[in-house]
């Protein structure tokens, strides 16, 4: 998918005409009962409308128990009530089917080059893409389509993934490291890359995420379950109770002689709106809407279980490079040693720096630039000749003429120069601490065998992250650095950053035991890794975030994957889902407490038609009509009016989700108790009265 389309479908309007006119249809073939019987509420509800619709059927004929008018109206708002809770469904749905269709069009028949060996540049044979299978090895050159799914074994090439991620900035893909991974589907800027494929036709991962934001795979989350449970066990009550009202009726007619026993349809009526539809009929389309915001965030969501688990995440593990460090430690400082001039080491440490083409290389470059407006070197004219950085050494440096600079780790720069007899001054050790307990890293220049001072580089920390982790704490979200520093350096860091702890020299066994201690202590856990060694972490954790342009060990053992390959969105993957679960439960909070409305609605007019002493369905009993409703039977209709048409009026709500604001699960509760279960209570009043007053108006009162 290109970055232009990505960004048609997040910015698309939420009642898109197309979306709109799929949804629409949807919403008549998931009347199904075999579709409802997955939501026991809404097959309650479907059992209720198709009996209506048989003593209506029954009413045609002369013999109903109330007039077939009536029976109708409240047949027909039933049925709608089915109708708009599977257009809130097929609408969720939507958004991720218009995604699917534009990812099935970056998706096209290319021809793979097969090595029969595993030398390039032996026999290859051309093969369509479908026919290649796992552990198959392919050459790709510039201007040429990935064929599927693989690992880099040989080469490094510059490769366009705006099909998958929308980002048209190229990235590097090389064999041997943490971004050794590709997908089917990009193409090869440059160079050439030898990939191992890792995916059988049909089975990419391309083809998982046109699965995933289909829906196709989505199941029902714990969380739901277990809402489904109550909300079938609140069904099973109000069914017994409404039950029980029918043989009450026929006793109390009987032995006052007056008044007429509640009809079968008003007792179904009763049934549906006081069981809670409202959430009943939204339920799904919060869940699959929680899928959909991950996706617009570029995030792949393996599952609905991952995002409400980023919801009720309390622990997150973040690494420091790239997440809360800018990722390149930048020279900050120079600090000679005694009876050396800081310009001196400045030009020292420059002249080292100059074919250095890492960030902190660069980084020291401009720094005597601008602090001594030491300008670019003529390199030719210096004669130099550069030592490059070596793991063995950790040094590197420059040789001009008989001037030998050299440049690296203190241990090393101390070595080198008492090889060439000098010796490593006192003080120089003093300031080598200092700046590795500030949490920085020192560099030393030497010159031969004189130590001319440091380099001091700094992680520099993010802007606005300390904000992020204050939000996060005030959540009741513990965050964790995850460092290969040293502890002092770590510590120096955290502090900086404001993280809660951190862990120093982090292996891969010392990560997954600490995820284990977490969970061990009932805390639920998120983690970020791209790499092969990250694996068994993301596996452990419960909510994984696999970078995109980390190795396929990695993708595959996290349940998210993020496209853009920013460590930092785990934070916005967390947010996301407590938006789902904070609107889950705003929108039962409301339902339930629509339920006290409807009983000022319905009740007193049942039990005002059981008591009736007029024809009109008045009696002593009126008194409880405090609503003021104009019969007992525009009173019930009006009810199940708006027992359907609040669910169209929540669908926007559920799609975008309640506005997330970072407060503790305390606060929350009390703002959804003040919000929405006072509003749920007041709305049903107000609407049920206008419904009411409407349908006398256009003289459709019973």
């Amino acid at each position: 998918m290109s970055s232009h389309s990505r960004q048609d479908i997040q910015a698309r309007p939420l009642f898109e005409p197309s979306i709109v006119r799929r949804a629409v249809i949807d919403s008549f073939r998931k009347l199904s009962p075999i579709h409802q019987l997955r939501n026991p509420v809404m097959f309650t509800v479907w059992i209720c409308s198709a009996f209506t619709t048989g003593l209506w059927i029954q009413a045609l004929g002369g013999h109903g128990e109330a007039r077939p008018g009536f029976i109708l109206a409240i047949s027909l708002w039933l049925w709608f009530t089915l109708l708009f809770a599977n257009f809130a469904e097929a609408m969720a749905e939507g958004r991720g089917k218009a995604q699917a269709d534009s990812l099935r069009k970056s998706k096209r028949d290319v021809k793979a080059k097969r090595l029969v060996g595993t030398d390039r540049q032996g026999a290859s044979a051309t093969v369509d893409a479908p026919d290649l299978r796992i552990n198959d090895l392919v050459l790709v050159v510039a201007g040429e389509t990935i064929p599927g799914d693989g690992e880099v074994v040989e080469g490094v090439a510059s490769v366009n993934e705006s099909a998958i991620t929308g980002e048209s900035a190229p990235v590097i893909r090389e064999s041997g490291g943490d971004r050794s991974a590709v997908t089917g589907g990009t193409l090869v800027l440059s160079d050439w890359l030898v990939i191992r494929i890792s995916s059988n036709p049909g089975e990419s991962f391309l083809d998982r995420m046109i699965a995933m934001v289909e829906g196709a795979k989505r199941q029902k989350t714990p969380n739901e379950i277990a809402l489904d449970i109550l909300l079938a066990g609140l069904t099973i009550i109000f069914l017994l109770a409404t039950a029980t009202l029918l043989p009450y009726s026929i006793h109390s007619t009987r032995a006052a002689g007056q008044g007429h026993p509640v009809s079968l349809t008003v007792l179904v009526s009763l049934l549906v709106c006081l069981i809670p539809t409202t959430i009943g009929g939204l339920l799904s389309a919060i869940g699959i809407a929680g899928m959909d915001r991950m996706i617009q965030a570029n995030v792949i969501a393996t599952s609905g279980r991952a995002v409400e688990a980023a919801g009720d995440v309390d622990v997150l593990l973040l690494d420091k490079t790239g997440t809360i460090t800018l990722g390149n430690r930048e020279a900050v400082a120079f600090l000679p040693a005694e009876g050396v001039d800081i310009e001196q080491l400045a030009d020292a440490a420059q002249l080292s720096s100059l074919s250095d083409e890492t960030p902190e290389g660069r980084s020291v470059v401009v720094l005597a630039k601008e602090q001594y407006g030491l300008r670019e070197r003529d390199i030719h004219a210096l004669d130099a000749h550069f030592v490059p950085f070596t793991a063995q050494t950790r040094m590197s440096g420059v040789n001009l003429g008989e001037r030998q600079i050299r440049k690296g780790a203190a241990s090393a720069i101390e070595e080198y120069v008492q090889s060439q007899g000098g010796k490593f001054p006192d003080e120089l050790r003093r300031t080598v601490d200092q700046i590795s307990m500030a949490g920085g890293t020192p560099l030393v220049v030497a010159e031969g065998a004189h130590a001319l001072g440091v380099i001091q580089l700094k992680d520099i920390v993010k802007g606005g992250i300390k904000e992020r982790f204050a939000e996060l704490r005030g959540m009741g979200i513990k965050t964790v650095m995850i460092t290969g520093d040293n502890p002092l350096t770590a510590a120096a860091i955290a502090a900086e950053a404001g993280v809660d702890d951190f862990l120093a020299q982090a292996t891969p066994e010392a990560k997954l035991k600490l995820i284990r201690e977490y969970q061990a202590g009932g805390r639920l856990v998120a983690m970020t890794g791209d790499g092969t060694n990250d694996a068994p972490s993301l596996a452990q954790a419960d909510v994984g975030v696999a970078m995109n342009s980390g190795t396929q060990a990695a993708r595959e053992a996290g349940n998210m994957v993020d496209l853009d390959s920013n460590p930092t969105k785990l934070i916005e993957v967390v947010e996301i889902g407590k938006q789902l679960l904070m609107t889950r439960g705003a929108l039962t909070t409301f339902s339930i407490a629509n339920d006290v409305s409807k009983y000022f609605a319905i009740i007193p007019a049942m039990f005002g038609m059981l008591y009736a002493t007029t024809a009109g369905g008045h009696g002593p009993l009126d008194k409880l009509n405090i609503m003021f409703l104009h019969s007992p039977q525009s009173a019930i209709l009006s009810a199940v009016i708006f027992n359907a048409l609040i669910i169209v009026a929540l669908i926007p709500l559920a799609l975008r989700g309640v506005k997330y604001t970072p407060l503790g699960a305390a606060v929350i509760l009390r703002k959804n108790m003040l919000i929405y279960g006072l509003g749920g209570i007041l709305v049903p009043f107000v609407f049920i009265k206008l419904i009411d007053v409407l349908l006398v108006a256009v003289h459709l009162a019973p």
